[in-house]
């Protein structure tokens, strides 16, 4: 049996899918879904995403429905040093989203994301969605 295959999925891939109106969305879904890979997503994307719901009064019932990995202190261990790694490179990671960096390596997941930024951590394991 071959192993599972696991897309973790970054704030701006889920709200482009959630808005009904986002051709962009519509293609980032079409992906996922041909990919034949299951989602997840890390509590911190789910607390943005979530966050970004609130402001809207929007219903949350249906991302509430994503698998959401945990976070210990190995996670926080390789955050800080994909970090440090990514400032001895030059380039500036925001921290949440080395947390989401670490979140996608410890689970062996690809990560699906618009931002560009994350490709400085392709040389420490995290494999990106394309």
């Amino acid at each position: 049996m071959g192993e599972e295959k696991l897309i973790l999925l970054d704030t701006d891939v889920i709200i482009e899918v959630l808005d009904k109106k986002s051709d962009t969305g519509n293609t980032l879904m079409r992906r996922i879904i041909e990919s034949g890979e299951e989602c997840c997503t890390s509590s911190v994307n789910m607390h943005e995403v979530l966050y970004g719901i609130g402001k809207f009064s929007k219903d949350s019932h249906m991302i509430l429905q994503i698998t959401t990995p945990g976070y210990n202190k190995n996670y926080s261990e390789l955050s800080a040093a994909l970090g440090l790694s990514a400032e001895k490179k030059g380039r500036s990671v925001p921290r949440m989203d080395t947390i989401v960096a670490s979140v996608a390596i410890n689970n062996g997941c690809s990560l699906y994301t618009l931002d560009d930024h994350f490709e400085v951590f392709t040389d420490n394991g995290l494999k990106l969605f394309s």
